[in-house]
């Protein structure tokens, strides 16, 4: 914003007879106490909103009476800058909006806080606690006024709206032509698949409902836009982080369009095979870490449910034996427990046509049944159930494990695979997660005899001291066949694989001693793996041909 434009603003404020419920002024000579600012911004913001305001106003340097007398608050810009992200961090999604701007008057210098109004269906909280305005006073934000915002989610589908400019020259060709074969793939019974090669480009996008009367969508952004055409619905963001949080440390940003880069985020996870060894059988039982489909399903449900309105990416964070899965905007039709055995449709939808869209080109179940498929794979590949619990109104936060917690629940489920109900199982998961159960689960457990202890402290059945006895042969064998498969593999890749083949009442430098003697004995002593980088902290293994 130009000087000439924020002093016409400054001038049209000040006129004002009175201060209001989107303009506030302080005198904020020396300094201002960061907890009120905070106030002023959550009361200014959702006041904006209800208002139906682009934007309000927080002024420092003027007093009660409109009259400049010159702030020195934060005079160092950095420090001023700082502001917006010790904000955004008290503030409701941790969202840094605001803009700040500094005017010299010869009367002294001006500070003028540009807030946006709440996003439609977001009251902007600060540190716990809604606030609003009565005139010029500050006030918490009473019921009305809450039900009011939060009312405005279920009448706007910001997916559906159309972007002015953008023409379809905005969109990925490669991204419409393999969004064209996906389509013919997923309504390949459907009696019109033999015309939809005859449809142009512009024909097909309104067919599958990603643009609307040939106009581009935020949805079309999204899913097909070139990446450079994301500033068609800034401040929104689109974009998916990669994380890697383990011994070695990385990440990587991608963008639209999501319909490809969804692939290219799977990609870099990495997913190796687990062995499980039953103490009943002579052979292990060989699953991959992660299944493909459900890293699919948990990023295009973030995709899908994501609320932009925070402005904030999706993070995907890879760590040693599980994956994260974060997108803004909590469940707004049930819990996640709702959908876990897919009976339950949900009525309510936060991107309607964005999923619609999703739906048709295959990326997404809209029946809510995806939690259920998720279920279902884990438990059939013996691994945890994925977990909610840490989602809040806010977020969704689900983590997808590729390991075992407690080997027992894994041994059980190879051994009564065909036994167990889901909800069994998912009461299992919650004794090795040490999630409350409730009486009933209980009672069936002990009535199963698949648990022992007091209802207070559940363990599941089995011989913890010695879960698994593994010859260093079997170990070495079973790290030659994964350099085999994968052609290498670091130190992290193979203690995943292993690890969990230990006797389960070493500590774990235990059992990474034991896993180092195996690899000296291949490396060293048998000379049938090598490391093939140049550190001894971060190997790479591959087998020795020579």
């Amino acid at each position: 914003m130009t000087t000439q434009q924020l002093d016409k603003i400054l001038s049209d404020l000040l006129a004002l007879p009175a201060e209001n419920e989107v303009v506030e002024f302080k005198e904020a000579k020396t300094g201002y106490a960061f907890n009120d600012i905070g106030q002023y911004f959550s009361a200014l913001s959702n006041e904006a909103n209800l208002k139906g305001k682009p934007c309000a106003w927080l002024v420092f340097g003027v007093n009660n009476k409109h009259k400049i007398v010159g702030s020195n608050f934060r005079t160092d810009r950095k420090s001023l800058d700082g502001l917006k992200t010790e904000l955004g961090n008290r503030l409701t999604g941790k969202i840094s909006f605001i803009e700040i701007y500094e005017l010299d008057k010869p009367e002294g210098r001006v500070i003028m806080f540009q807030i946006p109004p709440a996003p439609q269906g977001i009251p902007i909280e600060f540190n716990g606690f809604y606030y609003a305005r009565a005139n010029e006073s500050l006030v918490g934000l009473n019921i009305e006024k809450i039900d009011r915002i939060r009312n405005q989610a279920s009448h706007k589908d910001w997916s559906s709206e159309i972007v002015a400019n953008a023409t379809i020259d905005v969109l990925d060709k490669t991204a419409i032509d393999q969004a064209r074969k996906k389509f013919k793939e997923v309504k390949a019974n459907s009696a019109f698949v033999d015309v939809v090669d005859t449809w142009d480009d512009v024909t097909f996008l309104d067919k599958i409902k990603v643009t609307s009367g040939g106009k581009i969508t935020n949805t079309a952004i999204l899913l097909l836009g070139k990446p450079e055409s994301t500033h068609y619905i800034s401040p929104m963001v689109a974009q998916i982080t990669w994380k890697l949080d383990a011994e070695e440390q990385a990440y990587e940003h991608f963008e639209t369009p999501f319909f490809l880069t969804v692939n290219h985020v799977l990609a870099r996870i990495r997913n190796v095979n687990y062995k499980f060894f039953p103490d009943d059988k002579l052979v292990a039982v060989t699953v991959s870490k992660y299944d493909s489909e459900v890293i699919l399903e948990a990023l295009n449900n973030c995709i899908a449910h994501q609320d932009y309105s925070r402005r904030s990416r999706i993070n995907l964070i890879e760590q040693t034996h599980k994956l994260t899965f974060e997108n803004s905007g909590g469940f707004i039709d049930g819990t996640p427990d709702d959908y876990t055995f897919g009976t339950k449709m949900p009525k309510l939808y936060r991107n309607k046509w964005l999923l619609n869209a999703m739906v048709k080109l295959g990326m997404i179940d809209s029946l809510g049944y995806g939690i259920h498929k998720m279920n279902k794979s884990q438990m059939d590949r013996y691994f945890p159930l994925p977990d909610y619990s840490r989602s809040n109104q806010n977020e969704v936060i689900l983590e997808i494990y590729g390991h075992s917690i407690d080997i027992n629940y894994s041994k059980l489920l190879i051994d009564k695979k065909d036994e167990l109900s889901l909800e069994e199982v998912i009461a299992l998961d919650k004794v090795q997660k040490k999630q409350p159960l409730s009486t009933t689960e209980v009672e069936r457990l002990r009535e199963l005899k698949l648990v022992k202890g007091r209802s207070t402290s559940l363990e599941i059945v089995g011989n913890k001291s010695v879960v698994v006895q593994v010859r260093n042969a079997e170990l070495k064998q079973t790290i030659l066949d994964l350099l085999t498969e994968k052609g290498t593999a670091t130190r992290e890749d193979i203690e995943n694989l292993l690890m969990p083949l230990m006797p389960q009442s070493w500590d774990i430098l235990k059992q990474r001693k034991k896993i180092s003697n195996v690899l000296l004995g291949l490396s060293k002593r048998e000379e049938k793996i090598k490391n093939t980088s140049n550190s001894d902290r971060f190997p790479i293994y591959e087998v020795n041909k020579s």
